[in-house]
């Protein structure tokens, strides 16, 4: 019989109680974890650290001067090489190797040596023609999108995967020929939709499956020519979708107002957005088994306190684990992997406190080494060494409170208000990551090179393809934007308004229904039982169901 017990502790961070349940101490033991001083959301505060959402930049290579467009900083702590440059032979990390001083901090013998090794100007691999982009993978043709996989002839994609030919796509998966969609999956031709699935040439869904021709409608269920959920015959709604004007962005801004009232006021909310997931809490997880506490994620098993994931199984506290990760925790980006722990965007087997790591095993404390194998600090050992330093690094760090802490705040990349934490996190403060030795961006991005954005025609129809050689300037960000040739062709094509702010801000406003990271207390709307939804009480949506009234009334 299992007498482990949940345990409650108080956040070295906030200060605030939270629990440890029994199934995450059954997991740290697996793992081969420490038990946490820090509550879940004070954890992904610092993954997030390691993260970069900064703005897309020219710059040169530290090795070559070659040109690049990167997310990474100005004036950063560490050199930046183009991404061929840093996996080529032209430098070698193990050429900056430090032995081990035990009469110091291993964090900040570790950071010497972080700002001692140059990054990759983009992560990702096996891309063509993906320059404006960053967190990109084995995708063609893409421009100012951000965690993108196996897509091609996206733009303004934000965790797009295996999508084609769309525009302004958020944490969506198969979708072609689409526009502004969020959490919406295996789709054609869908636009300013949202939780939909299954849908085809249809327009301002939420909540919609196997859906075509559906125009203003919510919680539809294999339906064809409806617009506001009444049922119309095809060439009844072929003509009043002709009098829709599309063109117009004050009429887009006004469809787009009105879906959310239906949203608000009319559609039925399942208590979360799982789909083909069992025995799991949290939301937007689909073909999960036995998550909990895990929110964004998908084809993974056994995993807990986890923000952004795929292909995972037995993992622990982590954000952006990709890509079958096994037995590892208490990481920020960490790809095919298998007991990997205290690390960032890396890649490798028994292995801890990586960072820029590409298949390594047995490997302590290392930045930017690749196939390599029993090192540490960058310096090699044989096994036998490797083992007895090992320990004796460990040993000093339990004496000091170091070993089981993620990577401190003073190694994250990038200022954290310029990372994912602002997707996430946007009320922390400048001081509360100074206090913890963290990076605050100073950098005014703003930009008056331009016109207003405000100031283009309110219909497409009264544009001209020249207006893809105008700077605009977003009247929210004060950032510098313009139309691409291809967003203009797109958006004539399909007869949509052009944007009128920053691509990032865009990305920023779809993803605020997936930074929910815990449940409100609600009675169902039908039965009336107590449950725990994904919907702050400001958002004042009306209609919220247990699972089982959803299914039965909806589904």
């Amino acid at each position: 019989m299992n007498t482990k017990v949940e345990l409650n502790k108080i956040c070295i961070d906030c200060k605030k109680e939270f629990v440890v349940e029994t199934g995450d101490l059954i997991l740290y033991e697996k793992v081969g974890l420490k038990i946490h001083d820090q509550c879940f959301f004070c954890r992904l505060k610092q993954y997030a650290a390691f993260w970069v959402f900064g703005k897309f930049r020219k710059g040169v290579s530290d090795l070559t001067g070659e040109s690049l467009i990167t997310v990474l900083p100005n004036n950063s702590r560490y050199s930046i090489y183009k991404s061929h440059e840093w996996y080529s032979d032209d430098w070698d990390p193990m050429s900056f190797g430090q032995n081990y001083d035990s009469s110091r901090s291993f964090f900040d013998q570790l950071q010497e040596l972080q700002e001692k090794i140059p990054r990759p100007h983009q992560t990702g691999k096996d891309n063509t023609n993906c320059d404006w982009c960053d967190d990109v993978w084995y995708s063609k043709n893409c421009y100012l999108s951000r965690s993108v996989f196996k897509s091609e002839n996206i733009s303004y994609g934000y965790r797009a995967i295996e999508c084609k030919d769309s525009f302004d796509i958020v944490n969506s998966f198969n979708l072609q020929n689409s526009y502004n969609c969020f959490a919406c999956h295996n789709s054609f031709n869908l636009n300013f939709s949202e939780n939909s699935k299954d849908c085809i040439d249809s327009y301002f869904l939420f909540d919609c499956r196997n859906c075509q021709n559906c125009f203003m409608s919510w919680n539809l269920r294999n339906k064809q020519y409806c617009i506001k959920n009444k049922q119309y015959g095809k060439v009844e709604y072929e003509k009043e979708l002709k009098n829709i004007k599309l063109d117009s962005y004050k009429n887009l801004e006004a469809l787009k107002t009105e879906l959310e009232t239906h949203i608000k006021d009319e559609a039925v909310h399942r208590e979360n957005f799982n789909l083909k997931t069992t025995s799991s809490v949290g939301n937007y997880l689909t073909n999960c088994d036995k998550c909990y506490n895990v929110f964004s994620y998908e084809d993974s098993q056994n995993c807990r306190n986890q923000l952004r994931g795929l292909g995972n199984k037995d993992c622990i506290d982590g954000m952006g684990i990709f890509g079958t990760v096994e037995l590892s925790g208490n990481n920020s980006c960490v790809f095919y992997s298998y007991n990997v722990k205290h690390s960032s965007w890396s890649m490798g087997k028994y292995s801890e406190y990586l960072d820029i790591c590409d298949d390594v095993e047995y490997c302590f404390g290392c930045v930017g080494l690749k196939k390599k194998k029993y090192c540490i600090l960058n310096k090699q050992y044989s096994k036998e060494e490797y083992e007895k330093l090992k320990s004796k690094i460990v040993a000093d760090m339990e004496k000091r409170g170091e070993y089981g802490k993620f990577l401190p705040y003073s190694m994250g990349i990038c200022g954290y208000n310029l990372s994912t934490a602002t997707v996430y996190f946007p009320e922390v403060t400048k001081e509360e990551i100074i206090n913890k030795g963290g990076y605050w961006s100073e950098e005014d991005l703003s930009s008056q090179d331009g016109i207003s954005s405000l100031e283009l025609p309110d219909s497409i129809l009264d544009t001209k393809p020249e207006i893809s050689n105008q700077p605009l300037i977003c009247p929210e960000t004060k950032y510098r934007f313009n139309i691409s040739t291809a967003e203009y062709e797109f958006h004539q094509r399909k007869n949509f308004a052009l944007p009128r702010i920053h691509f990032d801000l865009r990305t920023l406003k779809k993803t605020r229904k997936t930074v929910v990271l815990k449940g409100y207390p609600y009675k169902c709307f039908y039965c009336k039982k107590d449950i725990m939804a994904y919907y702050p009480p400001e958002w004042n949506y009306q209609n919220i169901s247990c699972e089982e009234c959803y299914k039965q009334n909806i589904a």
